[in-house]
């Protein structure tokens, strides 16, 4: 079963992360490149990627004559989809091991960050969706 394991954070979040100390950030960068690796080694990647900053986001919709209509990231926003990973194990259980092993990445000081970590089973086609 596939599952998606996505790091979502608030504005607050994504602007601390951006005054971490040269080291903190090289720290999580290393341990980020690290569980990857784990994953592939492990024979449980999928696939992951990091966004853009949430600043960098917009939020789209048909118009009337479905064209794209497009809006800049809304301020009341509370979270933003950080990056994700998609991982294929045996159970949810699994995934949730994996989920707090990166919600555990290190933060300022080498401390655990324990970022939210949310996971969904990826459902493979409309057949899964009983339509």
């Amino acid at each position: 079963m596939k599952y998606i394991l996505m790091m979502n954070g608030t504005q607050a979040n994504f602007d601390s992360y951006a005054k971490w100390s040269k080291q903190d950030i090289e720290a999580n960068v290393a341990f980020m490149r690290n569980f990857r690796q784990e994953l592939h080694d492990s024979g449980v990647f999928v696939d992951t990627k990091e966004l853009a900053w949430p600043q960098e986001a917009k939020f789209v919709r048909s118009g009337a004559d479905g064209e794209p209509i497009t809006d800049g990231v809304f301020p009341e926003s509370k979270e933003f989809l950080a990056g994700y990973w998609i991982v294929d194990v045996g159970s949810a259980e699994q995934a949730y091991k994996i989920a707090a092993r990166v919600s555990a990445a290190p933060g300022p000081g080498g401390k655990p960050a324990n970022m939210p970590i949310e996971v969904r089973q990826v459902l493979g086609s409309h057949g899964d969706l009983g339509l």
